[in-house]
């Protein structure tokens, strides 16, 4: 039967397969575009399945904050090409709408079959690595920030005392440039109480060894050994590290002359770090 131009443009718009494959699917359904819908998405589910084993090291990292729900996924691909494809990108937004309408704070069936079915009409292997939702609480100022290749993403969530106090500009920017900070700089803690007690003693051995051939007192020595670890300690840890926008102040110290200048007391309720693949 003759299959028109029109009914295969219409299938391709609805389906996002090919024009040929459209064509062809068209005349194995004897022109049913339903029909011929499935068949390609058959075809589409088959040659996911045979990429299944492909590795996923392209993606991106999505953030929604709501005025009561922070929510961050981490969705994977196979190349570069398509985490900057708009339908990628959009359906990043609509699994972290799905998930806090539906208080979803994991990945599920629904949501990994909503990616199956973008990984489908792409053809390309996809998977949903992880995803939470995180309540925000009435004292809580919240910010994100998703960086431009979207390879990193940031929540920063700063407890206000009174309550009122993070609704101060100055205490949501600064909530903002913690998320700067944090997506610059990586750190591996938060605080220095975060950090394993056998990884400060292995940190600290190493330190001792370096120190030990030194033609110095022994006292002297600890003094050097507890220096190295401190210095150490204040690259690993969030509240340690210099401040992004002002280098000569911990961000503890920055989080303390803030809490002054608004008249509260402040503190750090959660720090959310995504990597790409980490």
């Amino acid at each position: 039967m003759e299959i028109k131009a029109a009914d295969v443009k219409a299938l391709r718009e609805q389906t996002g397969a090919g024009m040929m494959e459209c064509k062809k699917a068209l005349a194995e359904a004897n022109g049913d575009p339903v029909a011929a819908a499935k068949i390609l998405k058959e075809k589409g589910l088959a040659a996911v399945e045979k990429r299944a084993d492909r590795a996923t090291s392209e993606g991106r990292i999505f953030i929604k904050i709501t005025d009561t729900k922070a929510a961050v996924c981490e969705m994977t691909c196979e190349t570069d090409f398509v985490a900057k494809n708009a339908d990628f990108v959009a359906l990043g937004g609509k699994l972290l709408d799905t998930a806090i309408e539906k208080g979803y704070n994991s990945v599920n069936d629904e949501l990994s079959g909503m990616l199956l079915e973008l990984a489908t009409k792409i053809r390309e292997n996809m998977s949903l690595r992880r995803l939470e939702v995180f309540d925000i609480p009435a004292d809580v100022a919240a910010a994100s920030y998703v960086h431009t290749d979207g390879k990193t993403g940031t929540v920063v969530m700063i407890k206000a005392d009174p309550a009122s106090a993070k609704d101060n500009s100055a205490v949501k920017e600064f909530a903002y440039d913690c998320c700067l900070h944090i997506a610059a700089f990586t750190p591996a803690y938060i605080r220095s109480s975060d950090v394993d007690e056998a990884y400060l003693n292995e940190q600290k051995d190493i330190f001792t060894k370096q120190v030990e051939s030194l033609d110095k007192p022994e006292n002297v020595k600890a003094g050097i050994v507890q220096g190295k670890l401190k210095k150490h300690l204040a690259d690993i840890c969030f509240v340690d590290q210099p401040f992004v926008k002002d280098d000569k102040v911990s961000v503890a110290k920055k989080l303390e002359e803030i809490a002054k200048s608004v008249g509260a007391k402040l503190s750090f309720d959660k720090i959310i770090l995504y990597r790409l693949g980490l």
